[in-house]
């Protein structure tokens, strides 16, 4: 049986209270972070011990960590990376000691993940999270301001002001930067820490590129089963493994997800999953849905019965939903559609189990 969480950005940054998220029937994990330590430093382990205190009070679990961000000095391979390096192994070290057994994190370069309008108006009157190829083309300075017209006030992860206003610089950093540069600075960084992981009992779980296909000519490394395969041999160990996001992969169709998700769980690499789905536009543009299986243009049975029939009993949450019923907040991260997604997955779950 799978652990249901629910990504949660602490008590400062998200309306959330861990009390709504106890009240999801089902839902036993806090999937969360430390989102004040800048990228590349150390997590002190009081701030990971007061963030672990908090969610075991509410009568919830915290063993999931989404995410340790990755320094871009790493993903270029500046010769600054391996002092990274050494910090996000005493992070690895720090977060194991008070319980954690999974780290998502990804390895796209400078923007952790691309959505060009956090506000896209659904027929019904709720929102969500959209992405359109024409507002990717061109200058990423103008690319950016257009994605902040469509912000609704808030930032996507690696959208930030303080580091967008050295977007230039990143961008010539990554010049030299291509598909196998990247994937052997990816493979320089897991054998640097999977045995720190493995000593410690951790489990790497990358995600996937998203959307996966290059963009503003960065590379991506991270966008089906052959990368995933690439991936996997970089260093052979229950230790590095995958965050099975349905909803990343799902946006190239020729991914096939199902399969892919029986290839990997049934080998043990998917500690962790992103059950979510997606709707289709023309072009290949997308936007999130709900996550129900009419409602989008992935079967979510299909999923989820590929992740039964493999016996998963990992970790997984919802993802990205609709605003809906006049919730404000963090776009895609609202209580009430994410709340009604858990009941959805549990439901096929349970229908699933018992027709066996």
């Amino acid at each position: 049986m799978q652990k249901m969480g629910f990504r949660w950005y602490g008590s400062n940054d998200d309306p959330i209270q861990l009390q709504d998220i106890k009240q999801i029937p089902g839902t036993t994990q806090v999937v969360g972070a430390l989102f004040d330590i800048p990228v590349g430093e150390v997590w002190p382990k009081v701030k990971i011990a007061a963030l672990k205190q908090q969610v075991e009070a509410a009568g919830l679990n915290l063993e999931v960590i989404e995410s340790v961000n990755i320094h871009d000095d790493i993903k270029i391979g500046l010769p600054s990376r391996d002092q990274y390096i050494e910090n996000y192994k005493e992070t690895i070290r720090n977060l194991a000691e008070y319980g954690i057994k999974v780290i998502c994190y990804n390895f796209m370069p400078i923007f952790d993940w691309v959505r060009t309008d956090l506000a896209f108006k659904l027929p019904d009157g709720s929102t969500d999270l959209a992405f359109e190829h024409q507002y990717v083309e061109g200058d990423p300075e103008e690319i950016i301001k257009s994605v902040e017209k469509n912000s609704n006030g808030y930032v996507l992860p690696g959208w930030e002001p303080e580091r967008l206003s050295t977007v230039k610089n990143l961008f010539a950093a990554y010049q030299n930067v291509d598909e196998q540069k990247l994937a052997d600075n990816l493979n320089y960084f897991l054998n640097a820490i999977l045995p720190t992981c493995e000593a410690v009992g951790i489990k790497m779980a990358i995600h996937p590129d998203d959307p996966p296909r290059p963009l503003f000519g960065l590379p991506r490394i991270m966008k089906n089963r052959d990368d995933m395969l690439r991936i996997e041999k970089m260093y052979d160990s229950p230790n590095n493994g995958f965050t099975l996001c349905t909803g990343s992969l799902g946006e190239n169709p020729i991914n096939d997800v199902p399969a892919i998700i029986r290839e990997f769980v049934g080998r043990n690499k998917v500690p962790f999953v992103h059950a979510r789905n997606i709707k289709f536009m023309e072009n290949g543009d997308f936007h999130e849905s709900a996550h129900l299986s009419s409602e989008g243009s992935l079967d979510m049975y299909e999923i989820m019965k590929a992740l039964h029939d493999a016996h998963f009993d990992g970790y997984i949450r919802p993802d990205h939903g609709r605003m809906i019923w006049g919730e404000t907040g963090r776009p895609g991260y609202g209580l009430y559609d994410r709340a009604l997604g858990i009941t959805y997955l549990n439901g096929l779950w349970e229908a699933i189990d018992k027709e066996r």
